[in-house]
């Protein structure tokens, strides 16, 4: 899984000067001649590149050794009749804590987990997104280390956050174990970081959870030109947003407003469109409300995923059910991911 020893002017030419950077900061998080900083979503040059040729091996979108990075993962490629990509087991779960089903985005999954990993000793950080304490409903990397932190970044938000500086805040810590959330694209910059055998970054990592993801969508479209400008919605009065074939946005007394998705989608990240993977099939486990209320879809994919999920199970965390008692959310995940997967080379 070599790849050329291009420096940072190179890729950036073939991969940011094109719009065809996710803005995931990879580049950014790894680089060991601290040349380059993370500003409006996309690496900056900040001095002279070493032309050690990382950067182009840690990219997501710069020649994506799929198969290689499956056989990394699992051990083997996907065979063709796995249409959302290789896995264990999959099931639709829910948190057993009401309190938490109160603020998370569908079943709870994620966040129970993490608590669950946490206060097992199994993890003692992980990289998510929080919110901004100076723009509302705006996400922003985040190190969670309690369980409280972990409840406070529950639920999702639709503009990109870079993740992988909050795993970057975990290295530098010294945390001992840590978890990564992120959406698929994320996932693949995570995977490349192994695959690189870049051990700094590698060794701490205990799990991926991976989040079912079609787009996100600019802050400044989405959040303030549609809910605050047209549906006239203070952006600190929103609760919670959710996408069910519609932005559904929930205001903190209860109100909910409805956009078409054709409309949201005007707003649509351009890198975002020629990603090749909707259900985050690198991942050790992949979840997604995908049309479901209350309940998430859980494709568990790896070993180390059917660890903490089982664990998560016995210890009474979570509850599951058959995905075949939701087939309509079963039929969504296998379309999604054939309509993202047009995108892939390899």
């Amino acid at each position: 899984m070599s790849a050329p020893r291009l420096s940072f002017e190179e890729s950036l030419e073939k991969v940011v000067l094109p719009d065809n950077c996710m803005g995931c900061a990879a580049c950014v998080v790894v680089c060991p001649f601290a040349c380059l900083e993370y500003s409006e979503e996309l690496p900056k040059l900040v001095k002279k590149c070493e032309s050690c040729g990382i950067c182009p091996q840690v990219c997501p979108r710069y020649e994506l050794p799929w198969s290689d990075l499956e056989k990394l993962v699992f051990g083997r490629e996907r065979r063709p009749d796995e249409s959302f990509g290789v896995y264990r087991r999959i099931v639709v779960a829910q948190s057993n804590d009401k309190n938490m089903l109160e603020v998370c985005q569908d079943g709870g999954v994620v966040t129970a987990l993490l608590m669950f990993a946490l206060k097992n000793g199994i993890i003692d950080g992980a990289a998510l997104s929080g919110v901004s304490e100076d723009r509302p409903f705006y996400p922003v990397p985040r190190l969670a280390t309690t369980t409280q932190e972990v409840l406070e970044c529950a639920g999702t938000r639709y503009s990109y956050c870079s993740n992988l500086l909050a795993f970057q805040e975990g290295i530098k810590q010294k945390k001992r174990g840590l978890a990564f959330v992120g959406p698929p694209c994320q996932i693949h910059a995570i995977r490349r970081i192994q695959a690189a055998h870049l051990r700094k970054y590698t060794d701490p990592l205990r799990f991926t959870i991976g989040l079912m993801c079609t787009e996100t969508f600019t802050y400044e479209g989405l959040m303030e030109k549609q809910i605050q400008g047209e549906l006239g919605i203070d952006l600190h009065d929103v609760k919670k947003i959710n996408i069910k074939g519609k932005v559904l946005v929930t205001t903190k007394s209860g109100e909910v407003k409805t956009i078409p998705l054709s409309e949201a989608k005007q707003f649509t990240r351009e890198s975002c469109i020629p990603c090749p993977d909707f259900s985050a099939e690198l991942a050790d486990i992949s979840v997604g409300g995908i049309g479901l209320s209350g309940w998430t879809v859980c494709v568990i994919r790896t070993e180390v995923g059917e660890a903490l999920f089982g664990g998560a199970e016995r210890a009474g965390v979570l509850k599951t059910r058959p995905v075949e008692e939701e087939r309509r959310a079963l039929d969504l995940l296998i379309r999604l991911s054939k309509k993202k997967s047009k995108w892939r080379s390899a």
